[in-house]
């Protein structure tokens, strides 16, 4: 094979490969990067998970994880506990 053509055939290949290069790169820049859920509302094994303080409180014995979580939201709002709890705030009303 000449010379000529044989530099024509490494130049378009190069070409070639640049342009796929390129493709690629523009692909991955329109490709939208989503970050993984870690929201605990969202995960199985932390419903699943015994309350870490379980051991300590007698109130989270029996409580998940989770079920802990939204038992420490509601403390923190005022959010009354037992039904008993609400009868009595609705009768104040």
């Amino acid at each position: 094979m000449k010379n000529s053509t044989m530099n024509t055939v490494i130049g378009s290949t190069l070409a070639a490969a640049a342009g796929f290069f390129v493709f690629r790169a523009v692909q991955a820049k329109k490709q939208v990067q989503v970050e993984e859920d870690v929201d605990m509302r969202n995960s199985q094994e932390v419903d699943k998970r015994e309350s870490p303080d379980a051991d300590v409180d007698p109130a989270e014995q029996g409580l998940t994880q989770l079920d802990s979580a939204y038992r420490d939201e509601w403390q923190a709002n005022g959010f009354p506990q037992t039904h008993r709890e609400m009868r009595e705030l609705e009768e104040d009303k």
